[in-house]
């Protein structure tokens, strides 16, 4: 007899049902996936910081990198809170976990998104 069952029978958690199990696989094979195609991007902004002649150059490139962190991270939180909240089976706790997470990445997101911006006021503020 397997633990899960003497769980469901002495009135422990139930397991989690397959279904939710195979969507759950799903959710962070794709997000691994997303966050796995990020890394070439970003690695090959890298070396190119180095290599800039002019100080907008620089900048622009340093936002490149940033963005590029940003939304590598900000899908591995929607990864990890989708397949948190896929297996929380009802649990307050884990689906508030969750929940937090989704939130972190939506915010990871929001920031990416208003990188230029950030980058436009910087030169500004620079004088370039």
């Amino acid at each position: 007899m397997s633990f899960a069952r003497n769980e469901q029978r002495e009135g422990g958690p139930s397991p989690v049902p397959r279904g939710r199990r195979v969507a759950a696989s799903a959710w962070w094979t794709v997000g691994c996936l997303g966050a796995a195609l990020t890394v070439p991007v970003i690695a090959g902004e890298v070396p190119a910081l180095a290599a800039s002649a002019s100080l907008d150059q620089v900048i622009t490139n340093m936002r490149n990198v940033i963005v590029g962190l940003l939304v590598g991270l900000a899908t591995l939180f929607l990864t990890i809170g989708g397949f948190r909240l896929l297996i929380a089976g009802g649990d307050a706790g884990e689906v508030e976990s969750a929940k937090r997470a989704l939130r972190y990445a939506a915010l990871g997101y929001g920031v990416a998104v208003l990188a230029p911006l950030f980058v436009t006021l910087l030169q500004k503020i620079v004088g370039s």
